[in-house]
């Protein structure tokens, strides 16, 4: 794309060109989800629009119910839905909120043919300094997903100037697996009593590149990444309480599709994925012993037979492992780097 023959030939002020989206392994998408005409398909993170876009493209009569959470992403499918009319079905919500948003469509259990999930930030809100989420851009430490849809949730900001020490080292360890989460806590509390107030994604990027500065990190292109990536990511992540979502969101994928329907899901990091490994291969399993807290029980003692019956899952895998975009994908959008997709059928 040659932004700069745009600009002269429109005499559009440069900086008011705006980056077309471009969707994570579409193609793969398409394959795992195989749309059938007349289908009825939730696209959960509708974001901009591309692999829905992508969908209907490929059948023309298909209905994609287009959920996002952010009301920028849900402006963004009401458009959409002006072009493809009584297919585009635009709703703002959770995953958390979809029983709700379903049953106002008089849409009920095992009664969806396919469901997308497409995790993590959208590019639409990395682009926008205001949203507080890039670390490339300069603005208010928000990160807050749902944008002002519920005024009482906490921001990035509000986490960092009122949690203590110990939780800002768990949230930074546990969601960011980030190995100075100790530091760059301690840090942050130490801040908060000098004349160097945290109030802007770039002040908390310098704290954090004060802690690193002998630390130099690769991404998976083997270009250099930002030190403060993973304290980024462990804060949207508290903030928009995402984990917990997803781990909904899957459950809910089981409670709707169909007998024989289809789920793609696209996480960018192992904490997403490893939600998404649990609920299609049934596997328990944690390092703390044969099956999760949620099943133990100091009355009962499990022989084979109830572990395997734990163990049983109502999906067959259609990827034998997680699929990667390929190199020529990651050249053309390097956002795609770190994207890994699975796919399953419902079978019971």
């Amino acid at each position: 794309m040659d932004l700069l023959k745009i600009w002269k030939n429109n005499k559009i002020p440069f900086q008011n060109v705006r980056l077309i989206h471009t969707p994570v392994m579409v193609k793969e998408v398409l394959s795992y989800l195989s749309p059938y005409k007349n289908n009825l398909f939730i696209d959960m993170t509708f974001g901009s629009g591309g692999h829905t876009k992508a969908l209907l493209k490929a059948v023309p009569s298909l209905r994609v119910i287009c959920l996002d959470r952010d009301p920028s992403a849900y402006s963004n499918s009401v458009e959409l839905s002006k072009e493809f009319p009584n297919q585009i079905i635009p709703c703002l919500g959770r995953f958390s909120e979809l029983p709700q948003i379903l049953n106002n469509l008089n849409i009920n259990k095992n009664s969806v043919d396919g469901i997308l999930f497409d995790f993590g930030c959208s590019s639409d809100q990395l682009d926008i300094a205001k949203r507080g989420f890039s670390l490339s851009k300069s603005g208010p430490l928000d990160m807050r997903m749902d944008g002002n849809r519920f005024p009482d949730q906490p921001t990035a900001l509000d986490v960092l100037l009122k949690a203590d020490e110990h939780d800002l080292y768990k949230i930074f360890k546990i969601y960011g697996e980030e190995k100075l989460a100790k530091k760059v806590a301690r840090a942050i509390v130490e801040s908060r009593y000098s004349f160097r107030e945290i109030k802007t994604t770039h002040d908390l990027a310098a704290i954090v590149e004060h802690i690193s500065s002998s630390d130099h990190r690769l991404d998976k292109l083997q270009r250099p990444s930002h030190v403060a990536t993973k304290i980024f990511q462990a804060l949207r992540i508290f903030v928009n309480n995402e984990l917990n979502e997803i781990n909904y969101g899957m459950v809910l994928a089981d409670w709707y599709l169909k007998l024989n329907g289809r789920i793609v899901t696209i996480s960018f990091h192992s904490l997403e994925d490893r939600i998404v490994k649990r609920h299609l291969t049934g596997s328990h399993d944690t390092d703390a012993g044969e099956v999760s807290l949620k099943y133990v029980s100091y009355s009962k003692c499990f022989d084979k037979t109830d572990i395997n019956e734990i163990k049983q899952t109502n999906w067959l895998l259609t990827t034998k492992h997680v699929v990667l975009p390929s190199k020529a994908e990651v050249d053309s959008n390097p956002r795609s780097r770190s994207a890994k997709l699975r796919a399953a059928i419902k079978i019971k």
